[in-house]
């Protein structure tokens, strides 16, 4: 090997995602990430547990800053404007510059199952955190969680935004514009309610069977009905001789 250099741990991580990129996660190897850094095994080992924490190196971080800063943001703020000072601060002091990086991540991890299942758990865990900060500023618990889901969701959104882009806004622009359209989607006027229609207790629905008249109706009826028949008998005959259809 030759003599030590500096930043080993960025050369390890160059070399894995150059790999990567090149033969896909599945295919590479942590001995071929060692000789590609100019390293050995056991120095990947002292760096990473494994070739995917090379990957998701630094996200353990992420859910206590974005808690902390939840926690911190003024007191005046509610919780969607809380938001947005957290997210914003986090984009423009953890994310500025890495754009490149980032967007080859991306396309690491989404041509990998296992891969994204971790970036899936990474970010209920950082819903989790972000929950809890908002806890701590005395949001009651339905509050917190709803807000901890909108802004992993917000984040992730504008990171998709950002890295479809050619990277020239700011990603802290990206997130006030995403903030922004939830706030209009959350403006927009409700359906009105539907509303039944009122219907007296005698008056069917439309298709509904008839229930029978009640016994003591009937009993009253009865005596009328068969001079109802004739009645109705002797009146369609009459329309008939009138030339008349009775419908």
């Amino acid at each position: 090997m030759s003599r030590w250099k500096p930043d080993t741990r960025g050369r390890l991580a160059r070399a894995a995602v150059a790999l990567f990129t090149e033969q896909g996660f599945a295919a590479t190897t942590v001995p071929q990430i060692a000789a590609r850094a100019g390293l050995t095994t056991r120095t990947f080992f002292r760096h990473f547990a494994d070739k995917r924490e090379v990957l998701f190196a630094g996200d353990e971080e992420l859910p206590a800053l974005v808690a902390r800063l939840a926690t911190d943001a003024p007191a005046a703020l509610g919780p969607l404007p809380a938001i947005a000072y957290a997210l914003e601060t986090v984009a423009a002091t953890k994310f500025e510059g890495q754009y490149a990086y980032l967007r080859t991540r991306r396309a690491i991890i989404q041509a990998d199952a296992g891969l994204r299942e971790r970036e899936l758990r990474k970010r209920a865990v950082l819903a989790d955190a972000i929950g809890r900060g908002f806890r701590a500023r005395g949001v009651d618990a339905l509050t917190a969680i709803l807000a901890a889901q909108l802004a992993v969701t917000v984040f992730s959104v504008t990171i998709d935004r950002w890295l479809d882009q050619d990277g020239e806004r700011p990603l802290s622009a990206l997130v006030h514009d995403t903030l922004r359209a939830l706030r209009a989607v959350t403006a927009a006027p409700a359906a009105p309610p539907h509303r039944a229609v009122a219907r007296r207790p005698d008056q069917a629905r439309p298709g509904a069977a008839r229930a029978p008249p009640p016994p003591f109706l009937w009993m009253a009826l009865q005596p009328t009905i068969p001079r109802l028949v004739i009645h109705d008998v002797c009146l369609h005959r009459h329309w008939q001789g009138l030339g008349l259809r009775h419908e």
